[in-house]
């Protein structure tokens, strides 16, 4: 809070007229007060110390705009989720557990996870397995007698024995991996880690989630609308938060979710392949403009403050040393500008830079 600038004068002082001060009495020494009917009066120094900036303003003519609430969501084809498909021990891939902010890329192996039968599923499968390679024994001996026998013995029975050889060793093979298998969780796309979930030793159960990739540069807005002609009329739209960004709409819903619309934007950062200030679930406000145009004066965001009672103001510069705080209607046009609707007049000059400190005079 700025507080006007006073000075006490000692008992025994003398006034300007020569008037005999016996008790203390408070002079104002730079002028910086506020007046009793809310205006503020600021000398010519005071107002280049503290950089207040006036414009003369114009009425025009702007894009109407609506705000709406949304928040960020990942690309569907730029983002992918790691699950286990089935439940296991997870152990680390060829270069260790990925962490958080990691750059992979796609088809690179993040993870295993090891698979553990029940003990009497894995007793019945170690019983068949010695059951099988007894069995692939008997029948590579008797090939070898068949083919020994070769000329003696029908082909027939030669190509049956060899396939019988085949069919047991396949067995073999595939329930022998089976007791050790593991699973291999792969990348599904290029970007960076959003989400680890995973330790070394870990016990995963199936469709777990342990990795979330996005890519920086590829996010989505979904933002939500009451009101299901909106969409139809919007013309463009920029993010509060990010006002660099571009916004491109993919479309809204044709069913309601929860009594609202959702709304779809592609969000691309100004330069392609730059990283967005954005993380994956945050809210932000949206900023859509529509085909229509509403008169008014186009205000940076900057130059309007809210008054003691809460209500929009701006100030107003009366004479050389005085402003006049004025309440406002506004709409936003964007993360930088505003519209002022209502509330002020052709040719008024209006402080754009500075305000806030104008509104904590007292």
């Amino acid at each position: 809070m700025l507080a006007a600038g006073n000075a006490w004068s000692a008992p025994g002082a003398h006034g300007p007229n020569g008037e005999h001060l016996d008790a203390p009495q408070a002079v104002n020494v730079n002028g910086l007060m506020r007046l009793p009917d809310g205006s503020v009066n600021v000398p010519m120094l005071a107002q280049r110390r503290m950089g207040i900036r006036t414009q003369i303003v114009a009425a025009s003519q702007a894009q109407a705009t609506v705000e709406l609430a949304g928040r960020v969501v990942m690309d569907p084809n730029a983002g992918g989720r790691v699950q286990a498909v089935h439940g296991g021990r997870v152990e680390a891939g060829p270069h260790g557990l990925p962490v958080a902010g990691q750059a992979v890329r796609k088809g690179e192996v993040l993870a295993y996870v090891r698979h553990h039968a029940e003990p009497y599923a894995q007793a019945n499968q170690e019983a068949q397995l010695a059951e099988l390679r007894s069995s692939r024994q008997l029948a590579a001996q008797r090939v070898e007698r068949l083919q020994s026998l070769e000329g003696t013995v029908p082909r027939k029975d030669i190509e049956a024995a060899k396939a019988e050889l085949q069919s047991l060793s396949a067995r073999e093979k595939s329930i022998g991996a089976s007791l050790g298998a593991r699973e291999a969780l792969v990348a599904p796309v290029s970007g960076v880690i959003a989400r680890a979930q995973a330790v070394a030793g870990q016990v995963a159960d199936d469709r777990e989630l342990l990795f979330e990739i996005v890519d920086p540069s590829r996010l989505m807005v979904e933002a939500s609308t009451a009101d299901a002609a909106l969409p139809a009329r919007m013309a463009g739209a920029s993010l509060r938060e990010a006002p660099g960004a571009r916004l491109q709409l993919v479309g809204a819903g044709g069913a309601l979710r929860d009594g609202v619309m959702p709304v779809n934007f592609r969000l691309q950062a100004a330069g392609a392949g730059q990283a967005l200030p954005l993380a994956v679930g945050q809210p932000v406000t949206l900023i859509a403009q529509l085909a229509e145009r509403i008169e008014g004066f186009t205000l940076p965001a900057q130059a309007v403050v809210r008054n003691a009672a809460n209500e929009q103001v701006v100030w107003i510069k009366s004479g050389a040393e005085r402003y006049i705080p004025q309440p406002v209607r506004v709409r936003t046009l964007d993360a930088a500008t505003v519209v002022v609707v209502q509330g002020l007049g052709a040719d008024n000059r209006v402080v754009v830079e500075g305000t806030a400190l104008l509104a904590q005079i007292r």
